[in-house]
């Protein structure tokens, strides 16, 4: 099934894009690849909270989670090598379609004294990050079982190749941008 965000991206984005910013080449506009979300859990002690953050990243994006790893041991952190220490999920095609579509009209506005996402946290080269303090503001989430908040950082990825042109292209998906 296809997403409301995918068909408005591909009937309106791509042609006021094309129009804005003088495309000749369709494969010059810039297209989602990617959104990842990622959490970090504090301790590998805690079996309970690791399983509650994979639980809740299955929950939220409909995928299961993997299981990340320490690549090191770090003394100071308590870490080492292999330990678990958080969870990720990678979302493409139809999915992440329908995960941005549900963030920006859903999720976004239920966050409490929400001014719009910062929009300066681009990488350089197209690519945006963000991160939620916590889980609740997700549908998905039955807030009476909740017994650790576990923040999140998403990743979205693009083609283009500023910033300029991913900010286009996010705002006009509805990305809810501060001023």
């Amino acid at each position: 099934m296809k997403s409301v965000l995918y068909e408005t991206y591909k009937n309106e984005i791509v042609p006021a894009l094309k129009e804005k910013r003088g495309y000749t080449n369709p494969m010059q506009i810039p297209k989602l690849v990617k959104i990842v979300v990622n959490t970090g859990v504090k301790t590998d002690k805690d079996r309970e909270v690791m399983t509650a953050a994979v639980e809740t990243l299955g929950a939220i994006t409909g995928q299961k989670p993997v299981i990340t790893k320490s690549r090191m041991n770090i003394s100071n952190f308590k870490l080492r090598k292999g330990m678990a220490v958080g969870a990720c999920v990678t979302l493409r095609r139809d999915v992440m379609y329908n995960f941005l579509y549900k963030l920006i009209n859903i999720v976004l506005p239920r966050v409490r004294d929400f001014r719009g996402i910062s929009p300066k946290s681009f990488d350089g080269v197209g690519n945006y990050n963000f991160g939620l303090s916590e889980q609740s503001v997700f549908t998905e989430i039955d807030l009476d079982k909740i017994k650790h908040t576990i923040g999140m950082n998403i990743t979205i990825v693009t083609t283009a190749r500023t910033d300029d042109e991913a900010r286009d292209l996010l705002s006009m998906m509805g990305m809810p941008f501060a001023n």
